[in-house]
């Protein structure tokens, strides 16, 4: 995607649908075996996400993800690691709240990748459009048990209020499965980001095809 930045609407047309990689619910299948099943089945993004991975080993996964989203036309992100993402040639990186300054982090890279940057309420997601986020990553909407430090859920009206308080794209992440996947788009998400219920799901295409059509309103 490198060169300018593609228009907005591009931009959220692409958002659709993420995937977070997670090495503890894969039952065993690696990144690229997890990014492969769910890019056939429809996502859009993959995002690599790996805390207790070393940076070599993040460089390493990161570089066959990168191949895998090129030929399947998605995206990859890097979540956490900018440096990771830079080193991979990745389409761009996600950062919390706790992790690098998004205004720091679109510095480093630069105009043409993309920056997604987590926020809980309305204000985290104003602050973030505001210090260069291309998409908020909002959440958790609903419980979730994945990420520990998650925090309680916003809920959708939240999602709500966010999604108007920004111009940018809003994904909703956080306990997001088919049967809730169409309330969040009614909120105004311009997509969903998962981790559980597609990576721990024991036909990871399957599911993500599931989920997919759930968001579009076909489920």
């Amino acid at each position: 995607m490198h060169g300018a930045l593609p228009a907005l609407g591009a931009i959220r047309d692409r958002l659709l649908l993420h995937v977070l990689t997670d090495r503890a619910l894969s039952r065993g299948r690696t990144d690229p075996e997890v990014a492969a099943a769910a890019l056939a089945g429809g996502a859009t993004v993959v995002q690599l996400r790996g805390k207790t991975l070393s940076g070599a080993e993040l460089v390493r996964a990161g570089r066959q993800l990168r191949d895998l989203t090129r030929v399947h036309g998605g995206l990859l992100i890097v979540n956490d690691r900018v440096d990771v993402a830079l080193a991979v040639d990745a389409d761009g990186a996600h950062v919390g709240q706790d992790d690098l300054l998004a205004r720091d982090a679109r510095r480093l890279l630069g105009p043409d990748r993309l920056l997604g940057v987590s926020a809980r309420s309305v204000e985290e997601a104003v602050r973030a459009q505001r210090d260069g986020a291309d998409y908020i990553g909002f959440g958790p909407v609903f419980s979730t048990t994945t990420k520990e430090d998650a925090g309680a859920p916003s809920g959708l009206d939240e999602l709500r209020r966010a999604s108007r308080a920004v111009a940018i794209p809003v994904v909703a992440i956080g306990g997001i499965t088919p049967h809730n996947a169409g309330l969040v788009r009614a909120a105004g998400a311009a997509g969903v980001a998962v981790i559980s219920a597609v990576v721990g799901a024991p036909d990871i295409a399957e599911a993500t095809r599931t989920l997919r059509r759930a968001i579009e309103g076909d489920g």
